[in-house]
């Protein structure tokens, strides 16, 4: 069958066209994919108090969390990743500042502290606004409020939307302590203008009955600390009058979180944000809902920990079906390492099994030994990062230099402690920090394979409440500590007295560190 020259032409040009078309959709592609690397959304999931081997991806027994093993699976799981220090506050201040904490002498604060952070300090979340990312925060907070004093009948200020925040909503300090209520965009969350809130740290207010004096209605038993008012059936640290309207359920948490969070992304998945997920769990009170109750082998502290693989399921979900998940950076890690009893009764030492928390290191939350920083986290980017295990060894107020540093922002002079580890964090490299300091009640120095933890100072004595509770290995003593983690991962050998020399060399870095400016 012959072809006429026309019909001939007509092909032809049909065929041209059609490549043409492939050729602008294969760059509109690709352009595309060059956007989404540039600027991925970026959601940081911070879990409280969850240690080393409290997920399954990581050697945990009688839990299951295949949530978060899908993320190690398919992602980047570090074995020598750390937060800056062994407890809460400093963590923070140092991921949202990109500073070691002890420049602010930033410790554990009351619930009633003011902003931690000053207003004109460069953050995490400013630097991000500045290459046009919307930032917003969902859940624990614990970095002061206001200038002191706090009003919690009007807007609270200055807060998270004063140091970089376009969103917040937050759990202003800790579960277990008052006031137990939401604050959103510096506001209590349905808090009725005749029900007066008020809070106190020190003289007794309000009519609700006490832990101390009504231990029958609580559905947990608490240290003294932790007995003060009720609520919910769980005594807290502090007072709390009136702002009965506005009161939490702790077993709710999960959900009223997730959605905030999932709304943030929602509404901003048309173009970059960063999206601070800060967890309550598995911090005390561990009050998990009744869908996770049961869920392990370890009562309400091992629910918990199924509870947080649930959230990170449904913010992976919510990133797919607003067809993101591509499009984003996740990074999941702790605050610190874990804790078993930290002030209620709820059987994590009796149920806790033939689960090490901790893994292969010593010590935990509040110590200065390995198990006090070093935290599961693992980064997650379909299409970006290959999965791998790496052994670099991180620090998460690296984050802010390794951002600005992919974004091409200029960090500022008061930057004083993060690194610039991008291709680390995402896979391209297996080179992360040479050296680092670690916080506790004292100081340690890392470099490669060597420890070397300070001694107490003279006249300074271990406090008498982390004496008190037996499974806490503080790591406070009043010689100096060396440890060889290659050959002693638990630090259980003291080489300083052969090593000398050591001792003297890493003193000496561990106070440039300090002096640095």
């Amino acid at each position: 069958m012959k072809i006429t020259t026309l019909k001939r032409q007509v092909i032809l040009l049909s065929l041209f066209s059609f490549v043409a078309l492939v050729s602008c959709k294969e760059k509109k592609t690709e352009t595309e994919v060059e956007r989404t690397i540039a600027k991925p959304n970026i959601i940081f999931l911070y879990v409280d108090d969850l240690g080393y081997a409290d997920v399954s991806c990581y050697g945990a027994k009688g839990v299951e969390t295949p949530n978060i093993d899908f993320l190690a699976k398919n992602g980047i799981k570090f074995t020598d990743a750390h937060s800056s220090a062994a407890t809460c506050t400093p963590s923070r201040y140092s991921f949202l500042t990109g500073n070691y904490a002890f420049r602010n002498k930033a410790v554990i604060l009351p619930g009633d502290a003011p902003l931690l952070i000053d207003t004109a300090t460069v953050t995490l979340p400013k630097m991000l606004k500045k290459a046009g990312y919307t930032t917003g925060v969902v859940g624990k907070w614990h970095l002061g409020l206001g200038v002191g004093q706090v009003d919690w009948n009007t807007k609270i200020s200055p807060g998270p939307n004063e140091i970089g925040f376009d969103y917040s909503f937050l759990l202003p300090a800790t579960g277990d302590r008052v006031p137990t209520v939401f604050v959103e965009n510096g506001y209590v969350v349905d808090l009725e203008p005749e029900d007066n809130l008020m809070v106190s740290y020190g003289a007794r207010i309000g009519d609700r009955p006490v832990g101390y004096e009504h231990p029958e209605l609580l559905k947990q038993k608490a240290d003294r600390q932790h007995s003060e008012t009720i609520i919910n059936g769980v005594s807290r640290i502090g007072y709390m009058a009136g702002g009965q309207s506005a009161e939490w359920i702790d077993e709710d948490f999960p959900y009223v979180f997730n959605k905030k969070a999932t709304d943030f992304i929602t509404a901003n998945k048309e173009n970059p944000f960063f999206l601070f997920y800060s967890f309550h769990d598995i911090h005390v009170p561990r009050i998990p809902h009744d869908n996770f109750k049961g869920k392990s082998t370890m009562g309400p502290r091992g629910d918990a920990i199924v509870q947080v693989d649930f959230v990170v399921g449904e913010i992976v979900k919510s990133l797919e079906e607003n067809g993101i998940l591509e499009n984003t950076l996740i990074i999941f890690t702790s605050d610190n390492g874990p804790v078993l009893n930290d002030g209620y009764e709820d059987q994590a030492v009796e149920l806790i099994g033939e689960h090490h928390p901790s893994g292969p290191f010593r010590g935990g939350k509040y110590s200065i030994y390995e198990a006090g920083s070093r935290v599961p986290t693992i980064t997650y980017w379909p299409g970006t990062i290959e999965p791998m295990e790496s052994n670099a060894m991180m620090n998460q107020l690296d984050i802010y230099a390794s951002l600005a540093g992919h974004l091409n922002i200029e960090l500022s002079d008061d930057i004083i402690d993060s690194e610039n580890h991008w291709k680390a964090w995402i896979g391209k490299s297996t080179k992360g920090r040479k050296a680092m300091l670690e916080e506790g009640f004292t100081l340690a120095y890392r470099e490669g394979d060597w420890k070397y933890i300070r001694p107490l100072p003279e006249g300074k004595e271990i406090p008498t409440w982390m004496e008190n509770k037996k499974e806490i290995e503080s790591g406070l003593m009043k010689v100096p500590q060396l440890f060889n983690l290659k050959d002693d991962l638990g630090e259980q050998i003291n080489l300083a007295e052969s090593h000398p020399e050591k001792i003297e060399e890493f003193e000496k870095s561990l106070k440039q560190l300090i002096d640095k400016k």
